[in-house]
């Protein structure tokens, strides 16, 4: 016999929900079922009005951020058998306006993103005859743990100054931050610290 497990889901659709409820789906499942597929199961078999984001199922693209028993967490990389028996709690993240369902409104975090200027800033023009800018491996090391981040909003989620305080620039956006700053061909760190010593900032 298929085991089953419970799922309560955050429905919010601002055409017809003055605020946002669960909702209790019951599911078969398999041990290498993740959250994110069982959210397309009941997508496909179960409720096709469920709305949430999605796209690689790799971890790599950062689309499916949610809260999973209250956790911020990729859903693609979280796994049902590790959460079985349940229910499964499963909602939009922290800290972020529903927009529907658990897809929440990204646009205060682009902003952020816009204003800390995530791009080579360079120190000196340099002509396509001068060649590329070149770079050790010493030089990328400093920055390369910086330069993975996958936008998938989860340390906003779990940042409790950005819950108390959203004019906060953030921990996402203070690592991209850093990443470009702390880069050999970039010369733009004087611009973006005058952002870090602003007072919605660090310091």
């Amino acid at each position: 016999m298929a085991r089953t497990i419970t799922m309560e889901v955050l429905r919010y659709r601002p055409e017809q929900d003055a605020e946002p409820v669960l909702q209790t789906y019951e599911l078969p499942f398999t041990d290498d079922m993740s959250v994110l597929q069982a959210l397309l199961h009941i997508k496909d078999e179960l409720d096709e009005t469920l709305s949430f984001r999605w796209s690689c199922r790799m971890a790599i693209c950062g689309s499916c951020g949610m809260m999973i028993n209250g956790t911020p967490a990729l859903s693609c990389k979280t796994f049902l058998r590790d959460l079985y028996p349940g229910p499964v709690r499963v909602e939009a993240l922290n800290h972020f306006p529903i927009e529907r369902d658990l897809i929440v409104v990204m646009e205060d975090f682009i902003d952020k993103l816009e204003r800390i200027q995530p791009y080579i800033i360079p120190k000196a023009p340099r002509t396509l005859a001068e060649g590329e800018y070149l770079q050790t491996p010493v030089e990328l090391e400093r920055y390369e743990q910086f330069s993975s981040c996958i936008n998938c909003l989860l340390c906003y989620a779990a940042c409790p100054q950005y819950g108390l305080n959203p004019d906060f620039v953030g921990p996402g956006a203070l690592a991209l931050l850093h990443r470009y700053n702390a880069d050999s061909r970039d010369g733009g760190a004087a611009q973006r610290m005058e952002l870090v010593a602003a007072e919605e900032g660090v310091f």
